[in-house]
């Protein structure tokens, strides 16, 4: 069962959260279960949740919007699925963002920001059917383990011409390359994938898929 946890609002002016209350009740659901997420990648994240930023790079807005712009209707309610301590929903400005992640550490640190936040299973979604007009996943997908039930789950929380937005990293560039034995070396199981493989499992799971931005960090978009 995965509980709400801290769950908060924020205003987009200036960056500064609002006082907390709590986000529509209806949106969420508990007691879906499932491999979403490698469980020995939540256990690392959770232990380290509070040094977590000081290793990663702010999200970049523009690149986020460009995904967002593929969408087929205005994106106003985001799920920043995977997002942890919230740099992704940080990076955006007038949208309502929910961080879903199931690393319970992580979700405090987006708390402690002010975010709105629920602790899930990628592979499930706590969320109710068509209930948001963006999935965001960045820099998070290959850390989990069931990348077609992630894809499943986001688009039955999608309303349609709501758009899936994923950032990642191509292992088959040099950078890819040294990042993936990175990763395995310090004992995470990522599984990373190619720009066009994941547009071609997004068209397999009924979204209208397309390369957004090629390199080695790529975004793959794809249309309910």
């Amino acid at each position: 069962m995965y509980p709400a946890v801290g769950v908060v609002s924020r205003t987009h002016a200036a960056g500064v959260a609002s006082p907390k209350r709590a986000v529509d009740g209806s949106l969420f659901v508990t007691g879906l279960l499932s491999s979403g997420m490698a469980l020995g990648d939540v256990s690392p994240f959770h232990r380290f949740a509070r040094l977590y930023d000081l290793g990663m790079w702010r999200a970049d807005s523009a690149t986020l919007e460009a995904g967002f712009a593929v969408a087929e209707r205005p994106v106003e309610r985001v799920l920043d699925v995977g997002g942890g301590t919230g740099r992704a929903s940080q990076a955006l400005d007038g949208y309502e963002t929910v961080v879903v992640d199931a690393a319970r550490g992580m979700l405090r640190e987006a708390h402690g920001k002010g975010l709105a936040t629920v602790q899930g299973d990628a592979a499930t979604l706590p969320v109710v059917d068509g209930s948001a007009d963006a999935v965001l996943i960045v820099d998070a997908l290959h850390h989990m383990a069931d990348v077609d039930g992630v894809f499943a789950a986001a688009h039955r929380a999608l309303r349609p011409g709501g758009v899936i937005v994923v950032r990642e990293f191509d292992p088959t560039t040099l950078r890819g390359r040294g990042l993936v034995v990175a990763e395995h070396l310090v004992g995470f199981d990522s599984q990373f994938h190619a720009p066009d493989d994941l547009r071609e499992r997004l068209a397999a799971a009924g979204f209208d898929a397309t390369v957004v931005e090629r390199g080695f960090g790529y975004t793959v978009a794809g249309v309910v």
